[in-house]
């Protein structure tokens, strides 16, 4: 207990001591205008769905490049769902016998390859619990890739850090706290302090949406009324329809656990509609949705969720909500 009260010490004097290492920090996630803002006063698209990648046409995944690609090409926030599966944490859609993208400890590998060689970047993660595993579990895979010392512990910890109360981007590369970690249910930051509870820190708008307006932007999980004032927040910001389940091909062993509704309808993205969802501007885009949300929350989104992140023009709009004015360019893979 001593030596992990003396770590978490050592790690949150490091964090309130950067700022004058912060001066020195010229370039934060490709911007010179992102150093200075702290981290709640920046606006990122975020990839739904970040690990399950593969073909437009299947409908099971959200992305159609890897997530190296992904990082790659600016993408700074990434989602993902993960199961408790033959006594390993992966990254699984729905079920494991669904769809099953590996482990979780192959995904991290990647973005800790990719951090280790990008010092001036700033990546967030957040995954989704679908098992409701304890956060030890989650905690030794972390560890087990350094990535623990790369994670980012509250000044405030165990309490959480208010809206203003969070570093600037430059402080956070100043102090190599470089990952920024969120898991919706079951964080205990009280035994894995960088393991930050989602919804102490963000409300998100509703998903599997079908109106391919957006014309929403309410509080469909975390805090609520006066509770979300000065909270962030994640917007949903990907379409689905609804499909009979005959036309999916589906096993019959798991037919009535992934979809056990009596209709058998399911919901699955709408591909066909990507370029028009992704845009930067116009009816149903991202950039009329976060508007309708600023207008609603008074600033703009902290994150907006998208399918297919690479079918569209999600990094201009990402520039235009922190009104910079260039933009970073898709690579080829």
């Amino acid at each position: 207990m001593w030596k992990v009260s003396l770590t978490l010490s050592v790690l949150l004097a490091c964090i309130s001591n950067a700022s004058p290492l912060a001066d020195n920090i010229t370039e934060c996630n490709g911007s010179k205008t992102i150093c200075s803002r702290k981290y709640s006063n920046v606006s990122l698209i975020g990839t739904h769905g970040s690990a399950h990648v593969g073909g437009t046409r299947d409908w099971r995944i959200n992305q159609e490049r890897s997530v190296t690609f992904q990082l790659d090409a600016g993408i700074r926030f990434l989602q993902a769902q993960t199961h408790a599966f033959h006594g390993k944490l992966r990254m699984c859609h729905t079920s494991c016998w669904l769809l099953d993208a590996g482990t979780l400890q192959d995904y991290l590998t990647t973005i800790k390859d990719w951090l280790d060689v990008h010092p001036s970047d700033v990546v967030s993660l957040l995954l989704t619990n679908y098992d409701r595993r304890p956060p030890s579990e989650f905690d030794d895979v972390f560890s087990s890739l350094g990535l623990d010392k790369l994670a980012f512990i509250p000044a405030s910890s165990p309490k959480p850090l208010s809206f203003n109360e969070w570093p600037t981007y430059a402080e956070l590369i100043a102090s190599n706290s470089r990952l920024i970690v969120f898991l919706d249910y079951e964080a205990d930051v009280s035994t894995v302090p960088y393991i930050l509870p989602e919804f102490d820190y963000f409300f998100e708008t509703p998903f599997d949406t079908m109106d391919p307006s957006f014309g929403q932007c309410e509080i469909d999980r975390g805090p609520k009324g006066s509770e979300s004032d000065g909270t962030m927040y994640i917007v949903n910001h990907f379409l689905d329809i609804e499909v009979g389940a005959d036309v999916l091909d589906i096993p019959d062993k798991i037919l009535d656990f992934v979809v056990p509704d009596e209709s058998k309808r399911v919901l699955i993205p709408d591909v066909d509609s990507n370029f028009e969802t992704n845009a930067a501007s116009g009816n149903g885009s991202i950039g009329a949705q976060a508007e309708l949300c600023k207008s609603t929350w008074g600033r703009w989104p902290n994150v907006m969720l998208v399918d297919m992140f690479s079918r569209g023009d999600v990094l201009q709009a990402q520039h235009r909500l922190n009104g910079l004015r260039s933009m970073l360019v898709l690579v080829d893979e």
